[in-house]
């Protein structure tokens, strides 16, 4: 099931690729703002709580997905950017057996425990 789990990232990632490439932006955008999302364990300074919070609001997918539809039809190309970036970087953490967090702490996560 991992490598099932591994290889859905593997596309999703991919089709993140795709997306970044039907934008106007310059392609170094795409690796420079790719780990911007990470910013999210931030909250992990105050407790697992609040850390898996603003973890699991970075690296939520359907967040993402949301962001990227709400800028793609207000046509406002940052929100679209920020919405690729979120998707991609979360597929991208899935490849590596990255979940989203449960609030007892950063190793727990729904794909299980790291």
């Amino acid at each position: 099931m991992k490598n099932t789990l591994k290889l859905e990232g593997l596309a999703q990632f991919i089709l993140g690729i795709y997306l970044f490439s039907l934008t106007s932006f310059a392609w170094w955008w795409f690796p420079l703002l790719l780990l911007t999302p990470d910013v999210g364990m931030v909250g992990y300074l105050v407790n697992s709580k609040l850390g898996a919070a603003t973890y699991n609001l970075f690296h939520h997918k359907g967040i993402a997905i949301l962001i990227l539809w709400v800028g793609y039809f207000l046509d406002q190309h940052v929100l679209t950017l920020v919405g690729i970036i979120l998707f991609s970087h979360s597929a991208l953490d899935r490849i590596f057996g990255y979940g989203l967090k449960y609030e007892d702490g950063f190793k727990h996560t729904h794909l299980g425990n790291l």
